[in-house]
């Protein structure tokens, strides 16, 4: 962990790779921008994901410059994506010489940033540190304790957040509560959310009308969800089963495309609409408008949360447990037998629950970590 010299930020380097990652960085780096003096901005894409409904739309509805550099790296397992953005990343760091370094989330993209910075004696920012699951199987929490761990700014979205960073004897004076940065994005995009066309598109709305047919959605791209056919048939089955047969929309990841659309297809699933993954105005579109959200995301908990939308979770554990204790969302451990019923009941229960939202969940979190790190 480096010594911060805040006065010194004259040059800051971000590094995204993957969905959440952009969401997450888009509003920081306008804000560095609008800043009176601002501050040499550089962008690095390291290339998780790549195509364009995973990542090039998103920087054209988000008004995220395009990447100064982009790593493209992709494809092959997580240390072999790690160990190459690793080898890729070093030049570019070293030629624009950054004050410090930005990662976002939990991603690969993340620990090799926070990884490269380290190394190189560059102060790294963590945006959304602390969040913790103790759920060790998944990727994701080792890279969010390695990067807290090596940061000198930790950025933290809620208290609970900043009593795991204590708890794990990380410095007071290197922990700031300043919000949820995703929620910056959702507030500034609320507009064209609202103008989206996607409820018409899949024929849930009709043009001029007002009514919306009741829909549920359903994301599912965890290994532990995904990977193993039979549990994914098992899971798909007692989704598409959810009473009142409900439209199902179904956004596939790429990861699991084939095999999806083979099981949707052997289990009679009639109701389940398969789609691309879509851009993020037209996802929020469907979430803010949506009976229930299915998933196993982490950011969906947040965003159903503020949009009031009933979540369901399927794991066992989260990282973001203000999500169940203030917002929306409600766990169901996936591998529970009768799951059907185990939904349909939390939905039931969900929809009649008084959810809150969170503490600096109010578009501004941005500024306060701008105001951090230039003051």
């Amino acid at each position: 962990m480096q010594s911060i010299n805040m006065a010194n930020n004259n040059k800051i380097l971000h590094i995204v790779g993957a969905r959440p990652n952009f969401i997450k960085a888009a509003p920081l780096i306008k804000a560095l921008k609008n800043q009176p003096n601002p501050c040499e901005q550089l962008l690095i894409h390291t290339g998780q994901h790549f195509d364009s409904n995973m990542s090039g739309i998103f920087f054209n509805e988000l008004n995220l410059p395009m990447p100064d550099i982009n790593l493209e790296v992709s494809g092959g397992n997580g240390l072999q994506q790690l160990s190459e953005m690793l080898i890729r990343i070093e030049k570019p760091i070293t030629e624009f010489k950054p004050d410090s370094i930005i990662v976002y989330g939990d991603t690969n993209s993340t620990l090799a940033g926070a990884l490269a910075g380290s190394k190189l004696s560059i102060p790294v920012a963590h945006v959304e540190a602390g969040l913790r699951s103790r759920d060790y199987t998944m990727p994701e929490e080792i890279n969010r304790i390695i990067t807290d761990n090596i940061s000198s700014y930790l950025f933290t979205p809620s208290e609970d957040a900043n009593s795991n960073l204590t708890d794990e004897n990380i410095k007071k004076d290197h922990i700031y509560f300043v919000g949820n940065i995703m929620i910056d994005t959702l507030i500034s995009s609320m507009k064209k959310i609202d103008q989206s066309l996607i409820l018409q598109n899949l024929n849930l709305q009709s043009q001029g009308s007002e009514k919306i047919i009741p829909y549920n959605i359903l994301t599912l791209h965890r290994p532990s969800n995904v990977d193993d056919d039979e549990s994914l048939a098992t899971l798909l089955g007692a989704v598409s089963n959810l009473p009142p047969l409900n439209p199902i929309i179904f956004p596939v990841h790429p990861r699991a495309e084939g095999r999806i659309r083979s099981i949707t297809k052997n289990i009679n699933s009639n109701n389940m609409i398969c789609i691309q993954p879509l851009g993020y105005i037209d996802f929020l579109c469907l979430l803010k408008n949506a009976n229930a959200v299915i998933t196993d995301s982490g950011g969906i908990q947040e965003e159903t949360t503020y949009l009031k939308t009933t979540c369901i979770t399927l794991r066992s554990t989260t990282e973001r447990p203000i999500t169940v204790s203030k917002g929306t969302n409600t766990l169901i451990n996936p591998n529970e037998p009768g799951l059907t019923e185990l939904i349909r009941d939390a939905i039931d229960a969900a929809q009649s629950k008084d959810s809150v939202i969170p503490d600096l969940w109010d578009g501004k979190t941005s500024q306060r970590i701008v105001d951090i790190l230039l003051k």
